[in-house]
């Protein structure tokens, strides 16, 4: 929705992203990029026009920019889930 190459991302990789370690620090780390990039996300939703909301992103193209959006926020949802799931099985084990 902003325009930029698809896939674009900070780290290299597809599915999985080799990680530096697991220490404080480096979870800091995660964690600041992460507020960083829903930060960018939530801007570019905001500052999308609601006009081009149900047009489609390229010529020819049959992905809407409101169907990027909620596609994306359904992704998030998913892996919140996931979360919850793992917190969930964590505490049953403690």
């Amino acid at each position: 929705i902003t325009g930029e190459r698809a896939g674009s991302f900070p780290f290299e990789g597809v599915n999985w992203f080799p990680r530096s370690g697991a220490d404080e620090k480096a979870w800091s780390a995660e964690k600041r990029l992460l507020e960083r990039e829903h930060g960018l996300l939530r801007a570019a939703v905001a500052n999308f026009p609601a006009s081009r909301l149900t047009r489609p992103l390229s010529r020819g193209g049959r992905r809407t920019a409101l169907r990027e959006i909620a596609g994306i926020a359904l992704h998030d949802v998913y892996h919140t889930g996931q979360i919850q799931l793992l917190k969930a099985l964590r505490k049953t084990r403690t």
